[in-house]
């Protein structure tokens, strides 16, 4: 029996090109990069005016079904489908998001695909990379320690500390920090109040990265950060604190691109991670632009299931970049939908997706084990959806094994995209929510705690409510509970608080008990990492 060889094995066999040969098969120039050794280089925001006038590509959205914790291959898929359009002789370019540490070391692993469709450099992707996460990180931490010592100095902008709103963040999943008590010891050492931490991804700063067209806008949604409220119920902003300047220094190299390449030379644009069950769930919009200038297809990947990080790429990331998409792939696995008892929560995603006027495409991730039997099921029941569905071989064959998604997602995107939003932005924030639980999920009707009520009134008196929603919610059901599958419907969405990310530009709604700095499994993937004596990553206890 012939050996499967890991995606560590693939990587390492394959022969990198170097970055500016890759750029320049984009038809990007010298002058358009920075580079970082051979194989990796930031694009330079004035690419972004440099081709401006060039006409848009056609623009290709990777979303899912309901995934496992484990997956069901929306990154290989992404990466694959760019390459075979290349294949099919078309110029096609994917955007994914940079890993978070945090599942890269605890349930998920790496996030650069798997088997023959992979980004490289695998290594330097999935851990420090070019140092993006961390200067949001440090940006972010900036502000709190620039807030805690304005109130230690004598409290001049009359900060009420009971409304607080940023936290420090760190780029690791650890349960221990999620509720903290700062400033104990000595007087010197500080003043004492409850805090926390939250993962870096789901840092408002990792949002406004995401959403920000250049240097300009960066500067000005940094500056509309809300800290806190002053003791008249006023906001206080980092403008407010003078920290925003030194915050927006701080992400100067991380707001340009990072071009990388594929498995097979196709350019593969990462850049920005903001999560998708917390906040939007998104690539950079400045990533997009730019490679819908220089491309034939551009496919660009959301956070999780349709109903998380599609839903917030059509009415959030849509709606700020004014891009409008010209087909979905949705991807579904045998594996998930035996999970979900069938193929109900697949024709609702596909449905999700219709709402928005968008032509869908399922593909099928195949797995060894997968019969002819349930791909005819899963093909029948996504035509009755209203979507062509093909079988997906991109994780064993590479782009090859993609070329039939691939004439799908031609055949799609040359109809007419009829794009609309979901909701109107003036609409009261409560409809917004509404809207989104019974239309999106399934809901019958939606529930606030006392909390969130309160939060309404003052974001409404704040003249928030004219801002887009970013549900914070599982993405492992339809629901907010992890355990309900399927397509559920007929039940109560709580919501248990509403936070507001001013800057990025989005209220976010938490729906049941969300956690913003997940936790680590009982078995890290972090535990089977390792350095061989050349230093090179091995990873242990492979079956």
């Amino acid at each position: 029996m012939k050996k499967c060889l890991s995606d560590i094995e693939i990587a390492r066999a394959a022969r990198l090109k170097d970055i500016t040969d890759v750029a320049r098969k984009l038809g990007l120039k010298k002058g358009d990069l920075e580079s970082y050794g051979n194989y990796k280089a930031k694009i330079l925001l004035s690419a972004k005016k440099r081709y401006g006038t060039r006409k848009n590509g056609k623009y290709i959205v990777v979303t899912a079904m309901t995934p496992t914790p484990l997956g069901e291959g929306k990154t290989v898929t992404t990466i694959g489908l760019s390459m075979a359009l290349n294949k099919l002789g078309k110029k096609a370019v994917s955007c994914i998001r940079q890993p978070s540490l945090g599942p890269v070391f605890g349930i998920k692993g790496g996030a650069t695909g798997g088997g023959h469709s992979q980004v490289l450099p695998v290594e330097d992707i999935n851990f420090h990379f070019i140092n993006d996460t961390h200067a949001v990180g440090a940006a972010n931490n900036l502000c709190a320690a620039f807030l805690d010592n304005s109130i230690f100095k004598g409290n001049k902008l009359n900060i009420d500390p009971r409304t607080i709103a940023i936290r420090r963040v760190l780029d690791v999943n650890d349960r221990s920090l999620r509720n903290i008590v700062t400033g104990l010891g000595k007087k010197e050492d500080g003043i004492p109040r409850n805090t926390g931490f939250d993962i870096t991804a789901a840092s408002e700063v990792m949002a406004i990265l995401a959403l920000a067209e250049d240097f300009r806008d960066l500067r000005k949604r940094i500056g509309k950060m809300v800290v806190a409220l002053d003791k008249k119920g006023r906001p206080v902003t980092t403008q407010d604190l003078k920290v925003a300047g030194a915050m927006t220094v701080l992400l100067a190299e991380a707001v340009k691109p990072n071009l990388l390449q594929t498995l097979e030379g196709t350019p593969c644009l990462i850049h920005t991670g903001p999560f998708g069950n917390i906040a939007h769930g998104n690539s950079s919009i400045i990533a997009d632009k730019i490679a819908l200038k220089l491309a034939d297809y551009v496919v660009t990947e959301s956070g999780f299931g349709a109903d998380c990080g599609a839903e917030k790429f059509f009415n959030i990331k849509c709606r700020y970049s004014g891009l409008k998409p010209d087909c979905a792939v949705v991807v579904c696995s045998v594996r998930a939908l035996k999970v979900h008892g069938g193929t109900a929560n697949l024709e609702k995603q596909i449905e999700n997706v219709k709402i928005f006027g968008v032509p869908v495409v399922v593909a099928i991730n195949k797995f060894a084990q997968d019969t002819q039997e349930e791909i005819k099921v899963i093909k029948n029941r996504a035509g009755v959806a209203g979507a062509e569905c093909v079988v997906s071989e991109l994780w064993a064959k590479g782009g090859k094994g993609g070329e039939a998604l691939a004439k799908a997602v031609m055949k799609a995107s040359s109809k007419k995209s009829n794009f609309k939003y979901l909701y109107p932005l003036d609409m009261p924030i409560k409809k917004k929510i509404e809207t989104i639980a019974t239309k999106i999920y399934g809901a019958k009707k939606v529930s606030y705690s006392a909390v969130a009520e309160k939060k309404i009134k003052l974001y409404t008196r704040l003249g928030f409510g004219r801002l887009p929603i970013c549900m914070a919610k599982t993405h492992l059901s339809l629901t907010h509970d992890p355990k309900i599958k399927g397509r559920p419907s007929g039940f109560t969405l709580p919501i248990t608080d509403i936070r507001a990310s001013i800057g990025a530009g989005f209220l976010y709604p938490l729906c049941g008990e969300i956690k913003t700095m997940p936790g680590l499994p009982s078995k890290p993937v972090g535990e089977r990492y390792d350095i061989d004596r050349n230093g090179r990553l091995v990873m242990l206890g492979r079956d």
